[in-house]
């Protein structure tokens, strides 16, 4: 009788175990009820690499990552895409979140269908930054030019549904912004020129100021429902750790405290423009907070590394680093927050995003 009971409760636990794992994938697949019934008819994006699903594989530069082993678990496996990740980022995340498709494409693709342009696209840029120094450095589409691109969008869907379809496309769409991640870490910290004029203060004003500027000329181009990713710990990711984190690679603290200036500012001076545009929704989504309670707590949402990515070493290797020929590429992607060393998994973006954006659905309407 006991073993009856034994074998009974073992069972229970074993469906338990399974029903649990069924409801974190659907989750992951299924999107956020909206406020009032509304519906999105588009995402758009605007950024660096957290949000670029490809718009690098379409002209030059080093800041590439089309190719194994990135890509390694998008869809049926092994398709790299030009998504820094395994599999899935961000800005396709955000886009089934808000109920419009499972896949954000890069604007680029010369291959889009005039369906794919009127539910949005991704115009992000890997490498990119608020500073326009930062675009310039890799040679890839500062956020200046993507709205430059974004203009075109707005020229091509007008020609395709008319003036009126456009105008509602462009005031009810859900606009998200990514960038700031690399002024930091790159231009400012891995770079002479700006440290030559600037202090960490001051290079956050000057952050904060093309922050500022963008989101006005963006309401300007008709845009309303506009969500701003903050900087994450970036101190923690494992590049970082690897540059000045010292022999125990530590997080590198003055990159973090870097990001929390900057934060600070931009989520005072999105206050302040949203007083100023009362008919937008400016929202500001803490994601140095999300990142770094997965890091502190990594079995609570089911991961066992932190310091390290999943792709070679995982102290140093990004992008070109990060190829099909290095060496000890972790086997289980998803027990790792990050996938190289400087982007997260796509299951710590699945994380990273609810953390971040389920809260916060509401304030977008």
């Amino acid at each position: 009788m006991n073993f009856f009971y034994q074998k009974l409760i073992s069972e229970w636990l074993l469906f338990i175990l399974w029903w649990c794992s069924i409801i974190t994938i659907f989750q992951h697949v299924s999107s956020v009820s909206l406020p009032n019934n509304e519906t999105v008819p588009a995402v758009i994006v605007f950024g660096d690499s957290i949000v670029d699903p490809g718009n690098n594989n379409y002209f030059t530069t080093i800041v590439k990552c089309n190719f194994p082993p990135y890509g390694r678990d998008f869809a049926d496996g092994n398709h790299p895409t030009g998504r820094f990740s395994n599999g899935l980022v961000p800005s396709d995340i955000v886009a089934a979140k808000f109920g419009v498709k499972k896949l954000l494409p890069p604007y680029l693709d010369p291959n889009l269908s005039l369906q794919e342009l009127l539910t949005g696209v991704s115009f992000a840029s890997g490498g990119a930054g608020f500073d326009p120094l930062t675009a310039e450095l890799v040679s890839v589409i500062s956020l200046s030019d993507q709205l430059n691109m974004f203009k075109e969008y707005i020229r091509k869907i007008n020609e395709a549904v008319g003036r009126n379809r456009t105008a509602t496309i462009v005031s009810k769409s859900i606009y998200i912004v990514c960038a700031g991640s690399d002024d930091i870490a790159n231009t400012y910290s891995q770079t002479p020129f700006r440290r030559a004029q600037y202090d960490i203060p001051s290079y956050t004003d000057l952050m904060t100021s093309e922050a500022l500027n963008f989101f006005e000329e963006l309401y300007g181009l008709g845009a309303r429902r506009i969500g701003v990713f903050g900087l994450p710990a970036i101190g923690c990711v494992p590049s970082q750790r690897t540059i000045g984190g010292g022999s125990d690679r530590a997080c590198f603290d003055s990159s973090n405290q870097a990001a929390m200036l900057f934060n600070s500012k931009l989520l005072s001076q999105m206050n302040a423009l949203g007083k100023k545009f009362s008919d937008a929704r400016l929202v500001y989504l803490d994601s140095y907070n999300g990142l770094l309670n997965m890091i502190q707590n990594p079995s609570k949402y089911g991961f066992e590394v932190t310091e390290k990515g999943c792709c070679g070493t995982g102290n140093i290797e990004v992008g070109i680093l990060c190829n099909r020929y290095s060496i000890n590429t972790c086997s289980n992607s998803s027990t790792y927050i990050f996938w190289d060393s400087y982007h997260p998994t796509e299951k710590a973006y699945y994380v990273l995003s609810s953390l971040v954006l389920d809260k916060k659905i509401k304030d977008f309407f």
